[in-house]
């Protein structure tokens, strides 16, 4: 019996700008029946990150915080999260608020109806807005093409943050990436799993490098080598 609770994984380095600002909006959606637990994995920040975790965690009682001794990526944060999390469902909210949280009952729906274990939110469905950054839009693109024609599985956004799956599901695979490179190991090791990944469109608003975004084009040909990789063995 399913426990109605979404583990949710937040992986932050250097994010005081915006995490307050994300965490209360996560706060205010309303899952009902389902209750929230957030994970926040503070990688090593520099900046005055920890303090406002601190605050945050002063404010709501259902935030956990993790700390890195040192900084190891957001692949590596979001592995100390879900060895972390007590809830059934699981998803992962960037530290800055490029994604709608508003977006979480959508996402959750089909998997309380048994329709799937998997449900990501794409950015690249329907009416495409929110990237400011083409060499992001047309790289994502690619990827999600290159991983449909090796998977056998059209996927629109590949790299999307915001996966949200069952504990059963990502149970069934082991995740070793540190970096960016883990976006294309999970979908890469769900579909490998067979797992029936459903997509549903997600409001988004892309953040310029001004404003602290840090995927760059090493990560998409680090993601290529990931997706081949994960192809041909385990």
């Amino acid at each position: 019996m399913k426990n109605n609770l979404l583990s949710i994984i937040v992986p932050v380095y250097n994010e005081e700008k915006t995490l307050k600002k994300i965490i209360d909006k996560v706060q205010k959606v309303n899952l009902n029946p389902i209750k929230k637990e957030i994970i926040i994995v503070n990688d090593y920040s520099s900046d005055n990150t920890k303090e406002v975790i601190l605050e945050l965690k002063n404010n709501y009682s259902n935030i956990k915080l993790i700390e890195h001794k040192k900084n190891l990526g957001k692949g590596a944060a979001i592995r100390t999260g879900l060895k972390n999390i007590s809830g059934d469902y699981i998803t992962i909210q960037d530290g800055d608020l490029e994604y709608n949280p508003n977006d979480f009952k959508k996402l959750l729906n089909p998997i309380l109806k048994g329709k799937t274990e998997v449900v990501y939110g794409s950015r690249l469905m329907g009416n495409v807005k929110g990237f400011n950054i083409p060499s992001h839009y047309y790289g994502n693109k690619l990827l999600s093409l290159l991983t449909g024609i090796l998977y056998g599985k059209k996927i629109t956004d590949m790299e999307t943050c915001y996966k949200l799956f069952t504990k059963k599901a990502i149970s069934k695979i082991e995740l070793k990436s540190n970096k960016f490179d883990i976006e294309p190991e999970i979908t890469s090791k769900f579909l490998k799993n067979k797992e029936k990944i459903l997509e549903l469109p997600i409001d988004y608003n892309c953040r310029s490098f001004e404003e602290g975004k840090k995927i760059t084009w090493k990560d998409g040909i680090i993601a290529i080598y990931t997706i081949l990789k994960y192809r041909f063995s385990n």
